[in-house]
């Protein structure tokens, strides 16, 4: 729709640099109330880009405030839909996550320490047929082979010996593997 008026024609009269100024600092200062300080400062910067270009006809302060005011919005908008768009509304800033370390974590070393020595005390409260069994299974040996080493008639001995001494280390241990008694 045509109002009549040919802008190739009309030639355009150019604000001065005192209105544009104040035309900057009145969008920007819109802009930063809403948007971070560097985001209001491009928009700023595009909505006079934008005035220049495609309203350069436009020349009184009347009509080129509501005008500007029009195009920061829909810069504003069009900003924040894509930064929803992008995900950098939720993304969290790099400097506030913690670097992986490569090394153990300090706790879970302390516990293993405490689990260690709590284990050496209780197995060197066991009996010796315990401590020997304990060793040939550190070993890998299997229970025939145990069975042959300390020369029981019946691979289920073995079993019932394996069973009392693991008991008997838990109970040791404070009933327990986790958690000190």
């Amino acid at each position: 729709m045509s109002l009549g008026i040919d802008y190739a024609s009309v030639e355009p009269t150019v604000p001065s640099d005192e209105n544009l100024s104040r035309l900057r600092e009145r969008i920007f200062g819109f802009a930063a109330s809403r948007l971070s300080r560097e985001a209001a400062e491009d928009l700023a910067q595009e909505t006079m880009l934008v005035l220049h270009e495609k309203y350069a006809h436009v020349a009184d302060p009347a009509e080129l405030l509501p005008l500007a005011f029009q195009v920061i919005r829909f810069k504003m908008v069009a900003a924040v839909r894509k930064s929803v768009r992008r995900g950098e509304a939720r993304s969290v800033p790099v400097e506030d996550l913690p670097l992986a370390s490569r090394e153990p974590d300090p706790e879970k070393l302390a516990a293993r320490a405490e689990m260690r020595t709590r284990l050496l005390a209780a197995v060197a409260a066991l009996g010796d047929r315990c401590k020997e069994m304990l060793r040939l299974k550190l070993e890998g040996r299997s229970f025939e082979e145990i069975r042959r080493h300390f020369r029981a008639a019946s691979i289920n001995t073995v079993y019932t010996w394996d069973a009392r001494c693991r008991k008997s280390l838990l109970e040791r241990m404070g009933g327990n593997w986790e958690e000190e008694p």
